[in-house]
C-alpha cells in the first residue's frame, strides 16, 4: 500500500491513541472508555475523508486496542504508511524567494521529512521565518518578520500553548486603484521553532488560509 497518512493525520492519531490510553489506564466504567473510542473512531474517519477501506481499517485498529505495548505496537506499525514532505531541491527553494539573493537554507538532510507539514527555517540574524508549503498543488514560499515574545502563547497553526512569536508578511494582492507603493501585512503568532510546531499540528487548515491571504 502507497503511504497515506500525513504528518498532522499521525498527530492527530497519537492524540486521539493518547486519551484512549489514558481512559483505559485510568476509567473504571467501561461505558465512559467505550465513548472515548467511539469519539477516537468519528475524529480519525473525519480525518481521512479520501481513505479506502483497507486504509481506513488501518488507522481504525488503534481504537480497538487497550493497553499500552499495544498502543505502542500500532503507532511503529504506521511508521511504513506516512507520508514524507517533499521540498524538492535546494535550487526549486531558491527559486521560490527569488528576491533574496543570499538565501540561507536549513540543512534537508538532517530534516525527518515525514515528521513535518511545512518546511519553517528562521534567519535570526535578518529577524526573519521562511515557510515552504504544498498549496493547492504547488509548492509556495513565504518570508516575513518574526518577532520573538520571549512568552508562551498560543501558535495560530498547531493551537498549542508554546514560545511564540509575531509573524508578519506583506500580501501580494493589490486593490485595482492602489498605489505603487501600496502594501498590505498581516501577522500572526506562532511557534518560535517550526519543528514543535511541526510536532503538534493537527489541522493544515489554520496554516493554509493564512498563506492563501499572503500568496494570492
Amino acid at each position: 500500500m502507497q503511504p497515506f497518512i500525513r504528518n498532522h493525520q499521525y498527530n492527530l492519531i497519537k492524540k486521539q491513541i493518547g486519551l484512549l490510553q489514558h481512559a483505559c489506564a485510568t476509567v473504571a466504567d467501561p461505558k465512559i472508555v467505550e465513548s472515548v473510542r467511539s469519539n477516537m473512531q468519528f475524529k480519525l474517519t473525519e480525518a481521512f475523508p479520501d481513505a479506502n477501506e483497507s486504509a481506513l481499517e488501518i488507522v481504525l485498529r488503534g481504537s480497538e486496542l487497550g493497553t499500552a505495548p499495544e498502543f505502542q505496537l500500532y503507532l511503529a506499525a504506521l511508521e511504513s504508511h506516512r507520508i514524507a514532505f517533499e521540498p524538492g531541491t535546494e535550487q526549486q527553494l531558491k527559486k521560490l524567494f527569488p528576491k533574496i539573493k543570499k538565501l540561507k537554507l536549513p540543512d534537508l538532510a538532517a530534516i525527518e521529512m515525514k515528521a513535518i507539514s511545512y518546511l519553517g527555517w528562521s534567519d535570526i540574524a535578518a529577524n526573519k521565518l521562511f515557510i515552504v508549503y504544498p498549496l493547492g498543488g504547488r509548492l509556495v514560499g513565504i518570508e516575513g518578520r518574526f518577532t520573538p515574545t520571549n512568552k508562551k502563547g498560543t501558535c495560530f497553526v498547531c493551537n498549542r500553548q508554546t514560545e511564540v512569536g509575531l509573524f508578519t508578511a506583506l500580501t501580494k494582492s493589490r486593490p485595482a486603484n492602489a498605489s505603487p507603493d501600496y502594501y498590505k501585512a498581516i501577522g500572526n503568532y506562532m511557534c518560535a521553532d517550526s519543528e514543535v510546531c511541526n510536532h503538534n499540528i493537527t489541522d493544515p487548515a489554520p496554516l493554509e488560509r493564512f498563506l492563501s491571504s499572503v500568496v494570492k
